[in-house]
């Protein structure tokens, strides 16, 4: 599979179950997401604008997603909710990783561009890094409506926090 082929299979609705262990805390909490999961164009005016912000040609982009998220968390009564367009960009000499573009952190709300690599066994594992931390996240089909997700999130100088999320769609498949 490449990384095309996973967003294709990841599109759709999701309903996503997580569990966070916050390991200076020594506490944990769960969570639940219903996420959206679309695929746009190459040539989508936010694609382009993506690669440009990054000056990448967009003629390098591989596939476009919009992903949409609304949840809770256990600990608190706030939403979390929020939008963000992927461009992948595959390395000149290795297709199975390179760089995602985020016009949207996930762990911290501004453009990021990470690393994915596209494992032979099917996972897409994301790198990125932050001013003031580093995430990980390895995701993976267990089957074409189960999803799974585990990450580690190490903030420069404090806390690390590991996550594991189950992933059923709920519709919207191809």
């Amino acid at each position: 599979m490449n990384i095309t082929e996973f967003f294709e299979q990841s599109a759709g609705k999701w309903f996503s179950q997580r569990t966070s262990h916050h390991l200076a805390f020594k506490q944990a909490e769960s969570g639940k997401s219903d996420i959206r999961i679309e695929m746009i164009d190459k040539d989508d005016p936010e694609v382009v604008k993506l690669c440009e912000q990054y000056e990448m040609d967009p003629a390098l982009a591989l596939c476009g997603a919009r992903v949409t998220w609304d949840g809770t968390m256990e600990w608190d009564e706030e939403k979390h909710s929020g939008t963000a367009v992927l461009v992948p960009i595959a390395d000149e000499n290795n297709p199975n990783q390179g760089k995602l573009l985020r016009d949207m952190g996930y762990a911290e709300k501004a453009p990021v561009a990470g690393r994915y690599v596209m494992g032979d066994d099917g996972a897409l594992t994301l790198i990125t890094e932050y001013d003031t931390m580093y995430s990980e996240e390895r995701l993976w089909f267990a089957s074409p409506n189960l999803r799974l997700r585990s990450s580690i999130l190490k903030r420069f100088g404090g806390f690390s926090m590991a996550t594991f999320c189950s992933e059923i769609r709920m519709g919207g498949a191809k």
